[in-house]
């Protein structure tokens, strides 16, 4: 584990740097569109255009990867990024922003191919639950930090757009020093959604639901707050608790996925989310400190399920499949994530603010019902034993000649 995670480096630090920029330019692109007067609708579509880029580029990452290699994916997508986050402050027209936010999608759909490709490559079975989840505790720290960067200037100016430009470039420095990525290699075999499902089909719809989860919980937890009554402060304060929330426990649930069958995993932790959601509903009227555990839990034993769907399925792949099967997974996500708010919010809108918590109850009684199905149908993967990972280097400062 200590090894796999010292060969990644890099990745974690350019990820971090990453999401530091994904979660400012979310939320500052956002205020912005309010500032230059576009309407509601305007705005979702900008958004939604991130959704349509994310799907192309977990589509299309595989066979560039294939051909270059990691490193020169990951530097090339997030030049893009980099300069799409400036134009978006150079050109303010609706329409121009919705090229630049699918260009954007596009260019951390393969980011996120490259990182989860790269890291199933180092792991082995008995390791993935917990590299996985560091992954994911690097993505919710840098994605919460962003949050913190928007008191650095006024939205109305360039200077965050800037920022999360500078970021995002950064992120290229650590990625392009390093020799410990996988080589490139004929041998990655292409692999289709539906020869995925057929290999694991616990897997695929885990990261599925995992999506509609998540984009509920994200897209749609600011509104779920305000309408309970909660001041602006307060809003942030219960979407930081349930980032927070997953931070702290993805690791301990990675660790735990590493040491019993990952899909026994799977049914608790959508479980315990079911419950939690119930308690949630219930204690809508309580005080702000019982909304704020509930807030903390939900995160908590929700958001890590993703994680645990990637290693379920990389359990049973071979090598050769790693690429492919990372941008199925990834563009399974992103669909999910784009259909979550908009599956909550027509709840919320027939039950009130309440179905927030119905919603995201019933995609998890959902995973964990089928989880039940195969762990008493079908037989868990054998455990592989731990092997050497392919092409691990050093630093270019600790290379020998």
């Amino acid at each position: 584990m200590q090894a796999a995670i010292r060969h990644s480096w890099a990745l974690f630090v350019g990820i971090a740097l990453i999401m530091l920029g994904n979660g400012l330019q979310t939320s500052l692109l956002g205020l912005r569109a309010t500032l230059e007067g576009f309407d509601t609708t305007a705005t979702g579509v900008i958004m939604s255009a991130f959704y349509v880029g994310f799907l192309a580029g977990s589509k299309l990452t595989p066979g560039i990867v294939k051909n270059v290699g990691h490193i020169r994916v990951f530097a090339a997508w997030s030049s893009m990024a980099s300069a799409a986050i400036l134009l978006h402050g150079l050109i303010v027209e609706p329409w121009f922003w919705v090229v630049m936010r699918a260009l954007t999608g596009f260019c951390y759909a393969g980011v996120y191919v490259v990182a989860e490709s790269w890291l199933n490559d180092r792991a082995d079975n008995r390791t993935r639950g917990q590299l996985l989840a560091v992954y994911m505790v690097v993505q919710y720290v840098g994605l919460s930090g962003g949050q913190l960067l928007l008191n650095v200037g006024p939205p109305s100016e360039m200077v965050l757009f800037v920022l999360t430009s500078v970021l995002i470039s950064l992120a290229l420095v650590p990625i392009s020093l390093t020799t410990s990525a996988p080589q490139p290699s004929e041998a990655q075999e292409a692999l289709r959604l539906r020869e995925l499902f057929k290999i694991s089909p616990l897997g695929v719809l885990t990261c599925g639901g995992a999506g509609l989860s998540a984009g509920a919980l994200l897209g749609m937890g600011a509104v779920f707050a305000e309408e309970v009554g909660l001041s602006v402060g307060e809003v942030s304060i219960y979407m930081a608790v349930l980032i927070a929330g997953a931070a702290l426990l993805e690791f301990p649930i990675g660790r735990l996925s590493d040491r019993f069958e990952r899909r026994v995993l799977i049914v608790v932790t959508s479980v315990l989310t079911v419950l939690t959601a119930l308690g949630g509903w219930a204690a809508m009227g309580a005080s702000s400190a019982v909304v704020l555990t509930m807030a903390f839990l939900l995160g908590g034993f929700s958001l890590p399920v993703y994680a645990l769907g990637v290693a379920h399925t990389n359990d049973v792949l071979r090598p050769g499949q790693r690429v492919a099967a990372s941008s199925a997974l990834v563009m399974v996500f992103g669909l999910g994530a784009s259909l979550g708010p908009v599956g909550v919010a027509l709840v919320m809108g027939a039950m009130g603010p309440g179905g927030f918590y119905v919603g995201v109850a019933g995609v998890h009684v959902a995973i964990g019902v089928f989880g039940l199905y195969r762990f008493a149908s079908h037989e868990g993967p054998d455990v592989q034993l731990p092997y050497r990972p392919i092409g691990v280097g050093r630093p270019f400062w600790r290379r020998r000649p």
